[in-house]
């Protein structure tokens, strides 16, 4: 079962006191997660001003120094249009990605997703599906072998426990109608973050934990960074695992 440490993503700088913003952040949040058991990262870049960015000249020196600090973990980065809205952009900015990730999220709903995950499978890169919704899933499937998916990222955006729930429960049906064999990773948001984390670990799911998709520890409580958020994951994941 993998653990996933996700670390910034599209919060705002100064969202949480620990939140890692540039590469040297970044960099060192990310060591600290690992060494709490998190067995990859997943990072939105950010520019100089700490917005997110896509631009090559960010994503690069970010690659560079992950990979000096931690050469055998994987890094996936995001693709998705909160760093840069325009979607044929988008596109052009990730054809230029000279650096590559060892994987990418892609979110599916998104328009111009289809290509830009067609043109990083291309380049050999892992490309995850992000999957929000059910007509999402149902994009995946109707795909079928168009785009080569390393994996599947179920994320129900609802912030209520009981709807993302039920939100990850269809996702997952039509999935299963569809023989999507991929492997699942399934991750919640704000107070649905740690619900879900615990359904997905029980059905056996690959997981995912930190400041992008909580502040909040298990316990209610403002978690005191990303390594907090995933040495309380590994508490709750490894008895699911060991059964």
């Amino acid at each position: 079962m993998r653990i996933v440490a996700c670390l910034n993503g599209g919060r705002r700088p100064g969202a949480h006191p620990a939140l890692p913003v540039s590469a040297e952040q970044v960099a060192l949040d990310a060591a600290a997660a690992v060494a709490a058991g998190a067995d990859e990262v997943h990072v939105h870049p950010r520019d100089g001003s700490g917005a997110e960015a896509l631009e090559p000249q960010v994503l690069t020196p970010l690659l560079a120094r992950l990979r000096a600090d931690l050469p055998e973990v994987p890094v996936s980065v995001t693709t998705a249009l909160t760093a840069e809205p325009d979607p044929w952009r988008r596109y052009d900015l990730v054809q230029r990605w000279g650096a590559l990730p060892d994987a990418v999220t892609v979110n599916l709903h998104e328009p111009g997703a289809v290509e830009v995950a067609r043109l990083l499978a291309d380049r050999r890169v892992r490309v995850e599906a992000g999957l929000a919704t059910v007509e999402a899933a149902r994009l995946l499937a109707a795909l079928g072998s168009a785009v080569e998916f390393d994996r599947v990222l179920v994320e129900p955006d609802a912030a209520d426990a009981e709807r993302a729930l039920a939100e990850a429960e269809r996702i997952g049906a039509v999935l299963d109608r569809a023989g999507v064999g991929l492997p699942r990773l399934v991750h919640g948001a704000e107070g649905a973050a740690w619900p879900v984390l615990d359904a997905a670990a029980e059905a056996g799911h690959d997981v995912r934990i930190g400041l992008e998709d909580t502040l909040l520890g298990p316990d209610g409580e403002q978690a005191r960074d990303n390594a907090a958020l995933v040495a309380a994951a590994v508490e709750r994941v490894s008895p699911r695992a060991r059964r």
